[in-house]
């Protein structure tokens, strides 16, 4: 799979993105929002892609549209990356514990985006980053890769470790959903199309 470029420009943020899917988790991400950083390093390390996102926007508001941004943008680079859907799995599902937080996460690369968070959704903050910004990242993400995504905090009590257990679980389901799928060459739908 090619290497897929995203450049979004906006008058809150600039964001310049690659993507390649078939990656080995190589990463230089650098978003003015140093938790984001630390989240979508571990997508790209344990989903094995390779990601370069330079962003800079409006933080000094909050990190808000810089958080949402960065969903659109990934999401935007899976949609390109993965073009006609053909030949790959289409559905992943992950389920990681990080010490007394766990978190499952499973996608559907249906092309019909749709967003579900189940569980207690943890307020506070992390550092100076707003815990509820996950979920405005997820719902971005989601909306513009296209996919199905449901996302479960089974439990946990540490924000930095719920909020770690779902996007490493969202690397995983991911990395499962965009394999290629060696039993079929055509698009992973009855209907012919996805």
């Amino acid at each position: 799979m090619a290497t897929v470029n995203i450049e979004r420009k906006t008058l809150e943020t600039q964001i310049n993105l690659s993507l390649k899917l078939d990656g080995t988790g190589v990463r230089d991400i650098s978003t003015d929002v140093p938790f984001l950083d630390h989240m979508l390093n571990q997508v790209a390390h344990h989903g094995f892609f390779d990601i370069n996102l330079k962003a800079t926007g409006d933080t000094h508001i909050d990190a808000h549209h810089t958080v949402e941004d960065c969903g659109i943008a990934l999401g935007q680079a899976f949609t390109k990356a993965l073009g006609d859907k053909k030949g790959i799995v289409r559905y992943g599902h992950a389920v990681v514990p990080l010490n007394e937080a766990l978190a499952s996460v499973t996608v559907d690369f249906s092309g019909r985006p749709f967003f579900v968070l189940h569980g207690e959704r943890p307020k506070g903050k992390i550092g100076d980053f707003d815990v509820e910004l996950v979920e405005e990242f997820l719902q971005a993400f989601a909306n513009n890769a296209g996919i199905t995504l449901h996302v479960r905090i089974e439990y946990g009590s540490n924000l930095h470790h719920i909020a770690e257990a779902v996007f490493k679980s969202l690397a995983r389901a991911l990395d499962t959903a965009t394999k290629p799928e060696p039993r079929s060459s055509g698009v992973p739908s009855t209907k012919g199309t996805l």
